[in-house]
Order: C-alpha cells, then structure tokens, then sequence
C-alpha cells in the first residue's frame, strides 16, 4: 500500500497546480482512503452499481483530490482524468462529484454525509443486505451541529453497519480546532452518543489495520475510527502550516513538491518497494 498511497499524493500534489486544490487536508486523508480501497471497502469497478456492497461517502469533500487519486489507482477511472482537474468538459474539480465513477454522492457543505450515510445504512438493514456504510469526516466539520445530530439518531438505531472515520489532523481552515472551538476530549464524546471507539495513527498501515481488524467494534453499535493525522503529510515543507490548507502552485512549484515527496517517501521506506513514475 505504501507505493499505492505514495502514487495518490502525487496526484493530489499536480492537482494543486491550476487552479489549485485543499492540498494539506488531502494529504492527510490519503493513507486512509488508500487502505479503506485496498482492505476493507467490500467494492470494485465492477460492482459499483450492486445492491450488495459496501458504501464509500466522503463527507470533508474539499479533500477530493485524495480520493481521486484512489479512484485512479483502483481503475474506477483513468488517471489521464485527473489532468483534467479544474477543466471545462469534465467533472474533476473542488468537491466530490457523482458523475466521476465510485462517487457515491456529492459534498462540499460539510457536516451532511453523516446523515446521509446513515440513511443508507438503515436502508441497507431494512433490506436485509450485506453492505456496510463508511463515511470521512474532518475533524474541524465536527463543529457542524448536523453531526451530533446524526450521531445521536446513529447511537439511537444501533447501526452497527455504519462506520465513521475521522481524519483529526488538528486544523480546520488555517487555524487549529483546538484554538477555536476544542474537540477534546473526541473519544469520550463519540463514546457518549453510543458509538464503539478506536484511535490509530492515521499513517501507520500497521496501526490502521489494528483500527479495522474488527467490524462493529462493539457489536450492536456504529463504529467511530479516530484517525491521528498530519495536515500535509508527505511533504515536511507543508506539514502542520495553517496557510497551506489551499494552495495554487505553479508548475515549477509542483515540480519541486513532487521531488520533495519523493524524496521523503525514499527516506521513510523500509520494506516495501517504491516505483516513482
């Protein structure tokens, strides 16, 4: 996964050329939309349209980049696409669009696709089916009262096929959430409304797994992931600054990004073995 998720960085890196793109939070989201594709999402190019499977909503929309990114490397669609961000006669642009192939829905006003991914999860129980419900949220969109207000309803019907992950980066905007409205203690909060509870480093494949290994995490309860992440990860030039979470490269900017990433990713690399292209 690691070559899968460096391959996704560099996508979202050329995206933030153009027109640019919400490039810190995409970093920090792509490890886990890599391995929620590669382990666990029960969902293909060639099922997308089943009843069966399993549902992927991306409710921090700005962060589309990295599921793009996914989408390409997962052959939902051809990553030739993606040079198409931001350009007339195509849908790749800002937010998560459902005429791209794998997206389940639209986003960009946060704080909707929890209700929205509880709605399928309760249609999927009254049908009997297998399928399972996941959703991305930000962890600045837990702010949103529309939030606490599905997670209320979620806890209330027991919907142990609804799993959430929260991408907790520490920034919403360019300023840190604990410096605006403070989300700690998160994990007591989510326990509170009924939800099983896991924390993991969001950049540790090893560390995700153990986050995923079982699904309810509490049987007859939805599931909450707490994702440890860094705004911008991958590019130490980048991380942790509150006024990267929008940038607009140009091209020689990006040139020099992709070589930093590349350089990064060689000097974090153990086992597994990197192809840059």
């Amino acid at each position: 996964m690691t070559d899968q998720a460096f391959r996704v960085r560099q996508h979202i890196v050329r995206m933030s050329g153009g027109g640019g793109c919400f490039i810190g939070a995409s970093l920090s989201c792509a490890d886990l939309v890599v391995y929620l594709y590669e382990r666990v999402l029960d969902i293909s190019p060639t099922t997308v349209t089943s009843r069966d499977r399993d549902y992927f909503f991306l409710s921090k929309g700005h962060d589309v980049p990295a599921l793009y990114g996914a989408l390409a490397e997962r052959g939902y669609i051809d990553s030739a696409r993606l040079d198409h961000h931001l350009q007339p006669g195509d849908n790749i642009y800002w937010h998560p669009s459902r005429a791209i192939p794998g997206v389940e829905f639209h986003s960009g006003s946060l704080g909707h696709l929890l209700s929205v991914s509880i709605g399928v999860a309760m249609g999927i129980r009254l049908d009997g089916g297998p399928g399972r419900a996941f959703v991305v949220l930000g962890d600045g969109e837990l702010d949103e009262g529309s939030v606490w207000e599905g997670a209320l309803v979620a806890g209330a019907k027991r919907l142990e096929n609804l799993v959430v992950i929260v991408d907790r980066n520490e920034f919403q905007a360019n300023i840190e959430t604990e410096s605006l409205i403070p989300l700690e203690p998160l994990a007591d909060k989510w326990r509170a409304f009924g939800f099983g509870v896991v924390e993991v480093n969001g950049h540790d494949f090893a560390d995700i797994e153990r986050g995923f290994s079982i699904l309810p995490l509490v049987a007859g309860h939805p599931t909450v992931v707490i994702a440890r992440t860094v705004r911008g990860k991958g590019l130490p030039s980048i991380e942790r600054r509150a006024d990267r979470w929008f940038a607009r490269f140009t091209e020689e900017e990006v040139n020099a990004l992709l070589a930093e990433l590349a350089g990064t990713a060689r000097a974090n690399l153990t086992s597994e073995t990197l192809v840059v292209r």
